[in-house]
């Protein structure tokens, strides 16, 4: 299932040609210094809204990394990006338990555990079935994500 909302918010410019989105391979979206943020899909519009709210609010600069691809995902970029911040906020629309988030977390640990200033962070969906009616309350919005960055800058290992 994908994101019916996303229907008449995407205005992005496409190839008018053939093209393919390399596998594996991550974009940097935003550059920034002091927290890295990762997401894919319609995650990448909440988390610039996030990050907007964190440069006006706070003056935190936020690099936002669209994995693009989960299999294979680009463990390289993420550890760069981490290796430069010090700090990592992922966020997805799944559970917390379970959902891809895990895995960056995981091997973001093993491979930057020295650079880490701060405790990762994951901003996810609820751990209980998707209540249609109450999709708002469960979907990591830009205030969660936010709330996130703050804590993430805030806080020190």
């Amino acid at each position: 299932m994908e994101p019916k909302w996303l229907y008449r918010t995407s205005v992005e410019e496409v190839p008018v040609g053939d093209y393919r989105i390399p596998l594996g391979e991550a974009e940097v979206i935003r550059e920034g210094s002091d927290v890295t943020i990762v997401g894919w899909g319609a995650q990448l519009q909440i988390l610039a809204k996030a990050a907007d709210m964190a440069m006006e609010k706070d003056g935190i600069s936020c690099e936002i990394i669209d994995l693009r691809t989960l299999t294979p995902w680009d463990e390289d970029a993420v550890c760069r990006s981490v290796e430069k911040t010090g700090r990592l906020v992922i966020s997805h629309e799944a559970p917390q338990h379970g959902g891809f988030g895990a895995e960056i977390s995981s091997t973001v640990q093993e491979k930057c555990f020295y650079h880490l200033q701060a405790p990762i962070q994951r901003i996810c969906g609820l751990d209980t079935p998707f209540p249609l009616i109450f999709e708002k309350l469960y979907m990591p919005d830009h205030l969660k994500n936010y709330e996130a960055i703050v804590s993430s800058v805030n806080e020190s290992c």
